[in-house]
């Protein structure tokens, strides 16, 4: 079943941003919507806009895509300036990989390639901070699509870190997020990342096709786990709202 097909109902709303004509919120979208929430899905790209004000909807996400968040496209600086609207109201937020480089951005980071232009492309290790620890269980390994990372700015906690690309997971304040990786990756999403973006898996760092449906057979069952939890302390449900966790830091 198509999730933008879902009709709008009274049911809270989270507002879905995403980057190419057939993308899909994937597994995340798919758990919103168990949980009772309903998707206002947007695509800025292609002309659809964004709201003022966060007081019609539960929370935001925003994914990833082929772009970079330093691309001077105009929609890819109209989201990042946008994410102010969610860190302003203290409005639940993730970002998932280009989502959360947008929000990195948009609280005055950077982001950037690895120096040795290393890439990771399919299954890598993680590790949580002790922050992260506290929080929830992490997978061991989690599924990643990115040439570039980002830096942890001022105001951000560092939840889990990796080898390559030291920041994976990061929290801003009581409800905002940013995670590198791809807890949303379906089967048939990983069939069409890997058809389509083939020639991804000759860059530096990157693992072959096979390895990635291997690795989803072996990690997989963790990574739902973990976003069942994530999503408890995050956006709970409809009925019962996640509870805040404690106040943000003042910035450094």
């Amino acid at each position: 079943m198509r999730l933008e097909t879902f009709e709008q109902t009274s049911r809270p709303k989270i507002l879905v941003i995403l980057h190419q004509e057939n993308s899909s919120p994937g597994r995340v979208g798919m758990e919103l919507v168990r949980r009772g929430f309903s998707l206002d899905i947007r695509k800025p790209r292609f002309g659809d806009t964004l709201p003022e004000t966060m007081s019609d909807h539960a929370g935001a996400v925003i994914f990833g895509g082929p772009m970079s968040a330093n691309d001077p496209d105009g929609f890819v600086h109209k989201e990042i300036d946008w994410i102010k609207v969610p860190l302003r109201e203290e409005k639940p937020f993730l970002g998932i990989c280009l989502g959360a480089q947008m929000m990195v951005k948009q609280l005055g980071g950077k982001v950037t390639g690895h120096r040795d232009e290393l890439v990771e492309i399919g299954y890598y290790r993680i590790k949580p901070t002790e922050t992260g620890k506290s929080l929830m269980s992490w997978p061991d390994k989690v599924y990643q699509w990115h040439k570039e990372g980002f830096d942890l700015p001022a105001g951000c906690e560092l939840l889990a870190t990796g080898q390559t690309y030291p920041n994976q997971a990061i929290r801003y304040g009581s409800n905002a997020y940013g995670i590198q990786f791809h807890p949303e990756l379906t089967h048939s999403m990983l069939v069409r990342w890997t058809t389509k973006g083939a020639p991804r898996m000759e860059l530096p760092g990157a693992q072959q096709r096979r390895d990635h449906f291997a690795g989803r057979y072996v990690y997989d069952g963790a990574v739902c786990r973990w976003l069942d939890r994530f999503l408890d302390i995050w956006i709970g449900t409809a009925e019962k709202p996640a509870l805040c966790q404690p106040p943000r830091k003042a910035a450094e």
